[in-house]
Formats: structure tokens, sequence, C-alpha cells
């Protein structure tokens, strides 16, 4: 790993309530024996992010009591009500004076993107100008990997649970796509339906 990838920082955004899954905060979900978001940081430590910063909202305190998430960054977001949007400015506001160079986001209700996925968006990075993303059969998903120049534009445009889809579309011409079809399933757990995923 170069001293550049050491600084793409992993950014799990895990502070949602599951309104639709009658409550229950997608963190704690159980998958494998575990919660989703053991989960979702041991793909990004996996997949090469040295660091990982989690951002927390619903039932903060149960997640940082049931999950092992050892040598993480945790990062509240009080305003996690107001959608994802809230979630990704208080993760990029935590990354400020880290020497991050580039934040490697991924959300914790996909837990069928791994390592490989991870990777794959990491090894695409080339400076804090960088901007890629993950690919599925051409259609961006994620991970998604901003480098550090685009952090401010990114935090004033994620509103809501758009996070940084404005911001993409805006600068699409600039995005690098990396397919990862063949490696990955982008599917969210929304829906009591999509509980069927998880082992």
């Amino acid at each position: 790993m170069t001293d550049d990838e050491d600084r793409v920082v992993g950014l799990l955004l895990a502070a949602g309530g599951g309104r639709r899954l009658g409550g229950r905060p997608k963190a704690l979900l159980t998958h494998r024996g575990r919660p989703l978001v053991e989960h979702a940081v041991a793909a990004l430590r996996a997949g090469g992010c040295a660091r990982v910063h989690v951002v927390l909202g619903a039932r903060a305190d149960d997640v940082r009591a049931r999950a092992s998430l050892p040598d993480c960054a945790l990062v509240d977001n009080p305003a996690w009500e107001r959608g994802m949007g809230t979630s990704l400015r208080a993760g990029l506001d935590s990354l400020a004076g880290t020497g991050a160079r580039a934040a490697l986001v991924s959300l914790v209700d996909q837990p069928g993107i791994g390592p490989e996925a991870v990777a794959r968006v990491l090894g695409a990075y080339d400076s804090p100008e960088s901007l890629v993303s993950a690919a599925y059969a051409g259609v961006r998903g994620h991970p998604v990997l901003f480098g550090a120049a685009h952090w401010a534009g990114i935090a004033a445009t994620a509103t809501g649970d758009r996070g940084a889809r404005a911001y993409l579309r805006e600068h699409a011409d600039r995005v690098a796509l990396v397919e990862c079809g063949d490696v990955a399933e982008p599917y969210d757990i929304d829906t009591e339906a999509d509980l069927a995923h998880l082992e």
C-alpha cells in the first residue's frame, strides 16, 4: 500500500433508523451472527482501508454496546433523522485535520458489497481530485470515493436522503466508473422483504 492509499479513509454511513423496518436500526440487524455494521467495517478493512470512520445515529449507544468496532473513529450524527445527507456531512467533517486525502464511502445496509468492490474502487484513487464510483452493469452505485478536493462541494449539496447524488450528477464527466457487478451485489436492506438477504 502506498502512502497515498493509506490516506484514503473508509467512511461508513450507519446512522439510519430503519423506518421501513419497523424502526430497527440497520447497523444492528444481524447477519451471520453479528451486527451488519461489523460486516461493513470488515469489508472496508479487507478491501484496503486502514482507517475507518463510522457515522452513527439511531440508537448509537446500543450500536456502541453491541458491535465490536475496535480502532474505528465513531462519529455521532445527532441530525440523522433528517436523512443520509447529514451523515455524509458529519463523516466528511470528521476527516478534517486527519491528513486524509480521500474518503471511500459505503453504506451499512449493503452486505452484498464486500472487500473486492472496495479494493477496486480504492485502486482507482490517484489524487485528492479523484472521483470514483463502483458501477453495476454500467450504473453508478456504492462504494464511492471522494477526493478531499470535492468534500466542500459535496457537503454543500448533501441534503435529505440524496447524499452526494446531486454533486456526482453535476460532475458526471469526472467520475471514474469501476465495474463491480462480477464481484458484488448492490441490493439494500430497506424493507421486511429485503431481510431475506440476511443469513
